[in-house]
């Protein structure tokens, strides 16, 4: 009797924890060639030099509940992210090597501050206009099949990414789509604590013949809520100057044409454009 009760505990614990421990009928790099695919493939991502992202980010955590930003990218390593929130704007400005952040508000001159230690390795980790998985070895990375989990509801292999910097990070694969539905990584609060934070991606559409999720949740694993970041539209290619991606001249100036993008349509309910 005690070893059938164990058994059925057992059993339960199965299903609570999921399928992690299950084995994969495909390799890791099998699973990597077929998630590639499924985003459109090596070649229609080697086309597309620059991107960028419009839209908003829904939060709890700030006094307003939509903030608009744009994502701008562009190879090889190149990143600029503006939010703007009850009229002061926030920047982070990468350039493949060193990074800033600006935070400029009315009346006040503007802040610009080099990236710390931490945030520099981070930005050497992050994924760029391909992801992580996206002609990994060229980059170094190490990736390592784990198992097979379940994640909400879907069967999704888990892949360890290990990058040179030591750092690593878990990414779950959608057995069916292929399509990367799940991350985690390591994050560092302002007191020095670290935690794990969850990111699930959703909404895939295809663009310019590439699939990109149009909807980015992300939150702590100890908390149920999250944030989200809810693209509105995606410019493939678009002319990006590098200027804007180098340390800025005080007083910073945000060009009128950036404003115009992080700015809100102004009708109630107006239906965002999801067209390139």
């Amino acid at each position: 009797m005690k070893r059938m009760a164990l058994g059925i505990v057992a059993g339960c614990m199965a299903l609570a924890l999921g399928d992690s421990a299950a084995a994969s009928d495909l390799t890791a790099s099998q699973i990597i060639e077929k998630s590639v695919a499924a985003r459109g493939g090596m070649e229609a991502w080697r086309k597309i030099q620059t991107m960028v992202w419009l839209g908003h980010i829904e939060t709890e955590h700030a006094t307003t509940e939509r903030l608009p930003f744009v994502l701008q990218m562009k190879r090889p390593d190149m990143t600029r992210f503006d939010i703007k929130a009850n009229n002061q704007l926030s920047v982070r400005i990468f350039d493949g090597t060193h990074g800033w952040t600006i935070n400029s508000v009315p009346m006040k001159r503007p802040v610009v501050q080099p990236y710390t230690a931490v945030e520099l390795h981070a930005a050497h980790d992050e994924d760029g206009i391909d992801g992580p998985l996206m002609d990994y070895q060229a980059r170094h990375l190490a990736v390592k099949l784990e198992g097979v989990d379940h994640v909400e509801g879907h069967k999704a292999y888990r892949l360890t990414i290990t990058f040179p910097s030591g750092a690593s990070r878990h990414e779950w694969i959608d057995a069916k789509t292929f399509l990367e539905i799940k991350s985690d990584r390591e994050s560092r609060n302002a007191f020095g604590m670290t935690g794990t934070v969850l990111v699930f991606y959703r909404n895939y559409q295809t663009i310019d013949g590439v699939k990109l999720p149009y909807v980015i949740e992300s939150g702590s694993e100890t908390s149920k809520k999250r944030d989200r970041m809810v693209i509105d539209r995606i410019l493939i290619n678009p002319r990006l100057d590098d200027q804007a991606f180098t340390k800025p001249d005080l007083p910073v100036t945000t060009p009128r044409s950036m404003l115009r993008m992080i700015t809100p349509p102004s009708p109630a309910g107006a239906v965002p454009d999801r067209k390139p």
